[in-house]
């Protein structure tokens, strides 16, 4: 597997925390890019293919909807507040929406997004984007290289920050939950159907005063 040292990941973080990583699609870039990196898919929409059956991009727009279709799209999730329904009219096209922020981003908006990524790839091709395609989905993108696909962290926040894919001051928060993000718990909520790594989690306790409810119902 060939791989491309670029930053150790902690001087990465600390350049992040530090200038917020203004880092610009030059020749530079090109030059050093990785072919394990998500690569360009025409010259629209921020537009990248991951994997055979993942894309992330920009927020498309009507004119796109022939794009996705050609390439087999079943599913768009987006990390917006804004509903995609305004421009994604294909029935054939189901829509996902998982808002967040990477200023207030925890372990359970990471795993709704692998989830919803994984239980979308089981009925077709997935996209998922946010507004420029560069800080949320760059964030949801690397965690899906760790967590699902087994990278680095090292070589996740290299593409994620270098790749080409635009610049952003997010890119700092993105940096800095993934420094701390614990990869095996996230594997094993993942796997575990859980929607967090902490049983004290929002989403937890709703879980379980839900199930409790239920269980008390049936006595």
């Amino acid at each position: 597997m060939f791989k491309i040292r670029l930053l150790p990941a902690f001087g990465l973080a600390l350049m992040a925390l530090i200038t917020a990583v203004n880092v610009h699609a030059d020749s530079t870039t090109s030059s050093i890019r990785s072919p394990e990196w998500a690569q360009p898919v025409g010259d629209q929409y921020n537009l990248h293919q991951m994997t055979p059956t993942l894309y992330r991009s920009a927020l498309p727009d009507s004119d796109a909807v022939p794009v996705l279709e050609k390439l087999k799209i079943g599913t768009v999730i987006n990390f917006l507040p804004e509903s995609d329904s305004a421009w994604l009219k294909s029935a054939d096209i189901k829509q996902v929406q998982i808002i967040y922020r990477t200023n207030h981003v925890d372990d359970s908006d990471v795993l709704a997004a692998l989830r919803a990524i994984q239980e979308a790839q089981a009925n077709g091709s997935v996209l998922m984007h946010c507004k420029h395609g560069s800080d949320r989905t760059g964030l949801m993108a690397a965690m899906y290289r760790v967590v699902i696909q087994g990278w680095s962290k090292e070589d996740a926040l290299n593409e994620m920050t270098l790749g080409g894919y635009g610049s952003s001051n997010g890119f700092k928060d993105g940096v800095r939950y993934m420094m701390k993000a614990d990869i095996d718990k996230l594997r094993t909520a993942l796997a575990n159907g859980d929607c967090s790594t902490s049983a004290f989690a929002l989403c937890s306790m709703k879980d379980w005063i839900t199930t409790t409810g239920k269980e008390d119902k049936e006595l």
